[in-house]
């Protein structure tokens, strides 16, 4: 359910000052787009839950949007840029596009998309932000209004302009890197997927191209096994998450 106005311009000013002053639910996710372009952000449920805001919606630049997360509630958050859709929600994303609608429905988002992950628990939710799916937008996670250890996650930083020549993903001109895929999404091998001889935490290990990821976002999951620097955990809270955190207005 969207934000009545004065409740998006009312998180807009506090996610810019970054103060938690406002209480909300615990069940509240607060989306804010610190993009100098909009974001379409995208919903995708775990399996068995339900479905949200249709799947998705539109964040203007210095836009916040509310959403209430029912309890036990598992998905994932991803932001679409370069949209353009037609009155009826159909069209086309340079990134992060779920089937060419401006509503996913459960729909996957076609990578490369920075996530932000999560498990809402009774006790315990889980969160986290991958680049296992690869990377178009920089993204923050910041919990507040909760209990113990509720750590910040995040890629904060533009892989975009280091992406190796093999993991680009170009724009239609072919003049600016939109996207940095995979390596397991670029060459669909098992020491890069985590696959086959390669299908656990002892025999996958760290490559080159993950070092680049987790050198420049070291609090995002890089690879399929990078858990114990990626994870994060917090209790009864809120969050944000931020779309291009790094910028200035």
């Amino acid at each position: 359910m969207a934000a009545s106005l004065f409740t998006t311009l009312f998180f807009t000013a506090f996610l810019i000052a970054y103060t938690p002053v406002v209480k909300v639910s615990a069940a509240s996710v607060v989306f804010y787009n610190k993009c100098p372009h909009p974001v379409w952000p995208a919903i995708q449920p775990g399996a068995g839950k339900p479905i949200l805001a249709r799947g998705g919606f539109n964040l203007p630049p210095n836009k916040a949007y509310s959403l209430q997360v029912p309890p036990q509630w598992s998905g994932r958050f991803w932001g679409r840029h370069g949209c353009t859709f037609d009155a009826s929600g159909h069209g086309h994303c340079a990134t992060g596009d779920c089937g060419g609608s401006l509503f996913c429905n459960g729909i996957d988002g076609t990578p490369p998309a920075t996530l932000a992950e999560f498990t809402f628990g009774k006790d315990l939710d889980f969160y986290d932000v991958s680049l296992v799916d690869g990377y178009n937008l920089p993204i923050s996670i910041t919990p507040f209004k909760g209990s113990g250890k509720c750590s910040y996650a995040g890629c904060v930083s533009d892989l975009n302009l280091m992406c190796p020549v093999g993991l680009q993903v170009r724009s239609r001109d072919k003049k600016h890197v939109v996207g940095c895929r995979s390596a397991c999404a670029a060459f669909n091998s098992p020491r890069y997927c985590c696959t086959g001889n390669f299908g656990t935490p002892q025999t996958c290990k760290p490559t080159a191209y993950s070092r680049i990821f987790k050198t420049a976002c070291p609090k995002a999951y890089s690879y399929a096994y990078d858990d114990p620097t990626s994870i994060a955990t917090c209790t009864n809270a809120s969050y944000m998450i931020t779309f291009c955190p790094r910028h200035r207005r």
